[in-house]
């Protein structure tokens, strides 16, 4: 293993971190469960998630990443020397296999729904036959394996390349451009007739359609959305500068996910309004809702195309942070070859795909504690891993690590200032606040 790599701009960190956050969970996740939990009541319950349990988890993983400059499980073992915490690192790496594993499923979706977009699959299609396109799409057996392999196939070349070759610069370019994409998008999808209506759903809550689920759904989407409990965050952040301010950039990746996901929201919402089709489609109000909108609109075809192509950029961005959270991991605690690492990876990762993939098709027969295999490995991240690894990292820099030690790191070593209070009610809410409510849905998550 060569001398460890770093990020080369501020710019570069926020595009990557970003990246990491922006995925499938702003623009696939996020408006279908607006669509199924009320709205703009839903809205708030999340923002209320990310503002009080995942920003403290952000600033938590920042914290260990930096200050280790390491990998999940050698973050742990180097700021907590002769102690047990480095297996913990262990949950990081087990989970970003999990995600991955179905994320490159619907990963590939994008890619085939891109191709279809391209080639005019969806011109003149009726509604039926673009539901049934989507079945076929999900449940076939060699279709969706090819397309997961090409996905994976690119995600592996961008982390092949490294952290400012790979990571950053494909960052600056990816992101900018997904923002320019869905914006376009937005524009177009208000400006419907008859989309004020979608408008209204996102913004005038409705707190009778608020259920216990609905709590469980938003948390698990915040931590889903941003990437906390992962170790995408603590990995990405171990290549940052001492001179970054970490709050400053932890509030920037909050805000730019959220931000992107209302936007998703207000591209996806008032054309389904506008158009009269339910919003609680669930996963299929991307992949068989939208292309039926998309037929009914002026240069729908090359709308579609840029959708589709957005979708998949959001995919690759968030599919690079948890492979290197993997390869890092191999690379450094076991002393292999970048190359060697993600060969291994894709290996396992591949294999793991298939069984997701094929558990919507010919597997579906196939169930584990009531649940599909893609199912399992979605619900059990989202609602398990994420908020245990989130968990993890704030009683870790809450009660193991020495409040010097947090100070130190979140004023970058005394290079940004902060007041004492300020300092000191990031860490009450890291200490006190985060643990409990988090502990209480991780409990309330398994039984």
């Amino acid at each position: 293993m060569g001398k460890r790599e770093g990020f080369a701009s501020s710019f570069g960190v926020l595009v990557a971190m970003a990246g990491s956050a922006v995925g499938l969970g702003n623009l696939w996740r996020f408006p279908y469960l607006v669509g199924t939990n009320g709205g703009a009541a839903f809205i708030i319950i999340y923002l209320a998630c990310v503002l009080v349990l995942a920003l403290p988890i952000l600033y938590s993983e920042f914290i260990i990443g930096r200050r280790s400059q390491s990998n999940v499980f050698g973050a742990y073992k180097k700021l907590a020397p002769d102690s047990k915490w480095c297996n913990v690192g262990f949950i990081y790496v087990l989970c970003s296999i999990t995600i991955i594993s179905f994320y490159s499923v619907v990963g590939g979706w994008t890619i085939d729904y891109f191709v279809k977009a391209a080639t005019f699959q969806f011109s003149s299609a009726s509604a039926d036959q673009l539901s049934g396109m989507f079945a076929n799409t999900v449940t076939s057996t060699a279709s969706p394996l090819v397309y997961m392999l090409v996905f994976l196939g690119i995600t592996a070349l961008i982390v092949l390349a490294g952290v400012k070759n790979g990571i950053e610069k494909y960052s600056k370019i990816m992101m900018p451009l997904l923002f320019i994409l869905v914006i376009v998008i937005a524009i177009r999808s208000v400006t419907l007739e008859n989309s004020y209506a979608g408008i209204e759903f996102l913004f005038k809550p409705d707190f009778s359609k608020i259920t216990a689920q609905t709590f469980l759904d938003a948390l698990g989407q915040a931590f889903f959305s941003l990437s906390v409990g992962s170790g995408s965050i603590l990995t990405y952040a171990s290549y940052v500068s001492r001179k970054e301010n970490i709050v400053k950039l932890s509030a920037q990746t909050a805000i730019s996910d959220t931000m992107f996901a209302i936007v998703a929201g207000v591209a996806i919402m008032p054309a389904v309004f506008a158009f009269g089709i339910s919003p609680s489609e669930g996963p299929g109000l991307v992949f068989v809702t939208l292309p039926y909108i998309f037929n009914q609109l002026p240069f729908g075809s090359f709308l579609a195309v840029l959708f589709f192509f957005a979708l998949f950029i959001a995919a690759i961005t968030s599919s690079i942070s948890m492979l290197e959270v993997i390869v890092a991991y191999l690379d450094e605690e076991f002393k292999l070859k970048r190359r060697t690492s993600i060969v291994l990876s894709l290996i396992l990762i591949a294999t793991l795909g298939v069984f997701c993939s094929l558990s919507q098709g010919i597997m579906s027969d196939v169930k584990i504690l009531g649940n599909s295999i893609f199912d399992l490995f979605d619900k059990s991240s989202a609602n398990i891993m994420l908020p245990l690894g989130g968990l993890i990292a704030v009683i870790f820099v809450g009660w193991r690590m020495k409040k010097a030690e947090y100070a130190d790191e979140i004023t970058s070593g005394g290079l940004v200032k902060f007041s004492k209070t300020t300092v000191g009610i990031f860490y009450f809410f890291i200490k006190y606040i985060a643990p409990v409510v988090i502990a209480t849905i991780v409990i309330r998550s398994l039984f």
